[in-house]
């Protein structure tokens, strides 16, 4: 199947009019100008299959839910809207339940479904609980840590915690020697105990700024500390709700491009009208596609999808638009990949066949995974 594009960005390059060819689910070339022969189809722009590595669910499905339909329904919403790889995030919950979802889950991750589990809690602060239960929340101990990593053999990619919790720089330590990234986030820490966390192994910063001590001029706190090492790659959640776009564009300058991943934390709602719907053991009203917990005003993940992040990182980059198209699949496709040791989902010789084909205006028109049109 050969595809030619006004625009081709293969996650180094953009290449204007730039061409690609897939056979067998992987690219087996790609270049400049004039295609080598008559298209197969003529698309606008195109660009590397997204990569969300902090979602909790859509289309009206949960992945708390620990369902085969459920995991199907949420992950075909999100690659209807180009996300071609996704990491599954679990909220806070009690210890048996914790085992069931991952063993569930991990079900999904051999499958293919899924590329992923991110547990976010339950090793969290109950002063930064967001839409979590802080009943739930415990220290982490080691042999729960070992009890979920052999349930999800080898499933988990990623674990978010909060430093400042007992026994938190030994759990990094334990879950780096497995092999799984851990990240800060939802956390009271302050900058040293910050500090602590990276250098105990802890490489990304969940959803900067929410959830999180808010920078002060004389404790830093957990923002400034994961900002200034070169080590960690930090989450922004560009649905125009939970930042602004001044603080996009301040975070992208200050870390540089390469080290911020943009993330959609998409919960149940994602793809549906407003109403109630659940988040792990929380209710969630949803109101003009925002969600808050039910009877508060606090956030409660998103509506987005990465299409939509996408689109608002270009328009709010401050750039011209072909440095912020490239800047944006950096962070969308490129960045999240690497932070969480994933395949590279540049679209190059050899890749696999993933990619968004958009309108000029960067709606998405259609969607390759694995070489075949979603």
């Amino acid at each position: 199947m050969l595809l030619a594009a006004d625009t081709l960005l293969t996650g180094a390059d953009l290449l204007r009019p730039g061409w690609i060819d897939v056979a067998e689910g992987a690219v087996r070339a790609v270049g400049a100008g004039a295609p080598p022969g008559a298209a197969d189809h003529q698309l606008a722009v195109v660009v590397p299959g997204f990569v969300d590595t902090h979602l909790h669910g859509g289309g009206g499905a949960n992945f708390s839910a620990a369902s085969a339909q459920e995991t199907a329904t949420a992950a075909a919403l999100h690659r209807r809207h180009g996300t071609t790889t996704l990491i599954a995030s679990l909220v806070t919950a009690a210890p048996d339940e914790l085992l069931r979802q991952v063993r569930s889950l991990a079900a999904d991750v051999r499958a293919g479904v899924l590329a992923g589990i991110h547990l976010e809690g339950p090793w969290l602060s109950v002063h930064r609980c967001g839409a979590h239960q802080p009943a739930l929340m415990r220290d982490p101990d080691p042999a729960e840590i070992d009890r979920v990593l052999a349930a999800a053999d080898g499933a988990i990619a990623m674990v978010t915690l909060a430093p400042e919790r007992d026994g938190a720089p030994a759990a990094i330590a334990q879950l780096t020697a497995a092999g799984v990234v851990t990240a800060v986030g939802h956390t009271e820490a302050s900058y040293a105990q910050a500090r602590s966390a990276i250098d105990a192994g802890a490489t990304v910063g969940t959803h900067l700024f929410n959830a999180m001590r808010p920078i002060d001029r004389r404790e830093p706190g957990p923002v400034v500390a994961l900002m200034e090492d070169a080590r960690v790659t930090v989450e922004l959640i560009t649905d125009g709700v939970h930042i602004n776009p001044a603080i996009y564009r301040f975070v992208t300058q200050s870390v540089g491009a390469q080290r911020v991943s943009l993330i959609t934390d998409a919960m149940a709602a994602t793809g549906m009208s407003d109403g109630r719907y659940e988040l792990g053991p929380l209710g969630v009203d949803v109101v003009d596609g925002v969600a808050r917990v039910a009877g508060t005003d606090t956030i409660a993940g998103s509506t987005a999808t990465m299409d939509r992040v996408f689109r608002f990182a270009v328009a709010h980059s401050g750039l011209a638009r072909d440095e912020a198209l490239l800047q944006a699949v950096a962070q969308s496709s490129i960045n999240p990949a690497r932070a969480l040791g994933l395949p590279a989902n540049a679209l190059k010789p050899g890749a696999v066949a993933d990619l968004v084909a958009l309108d000029q205006d960067l709606a998405v028109t259609g969607v390759l995974h694995r070489g075949s049109w979603v």
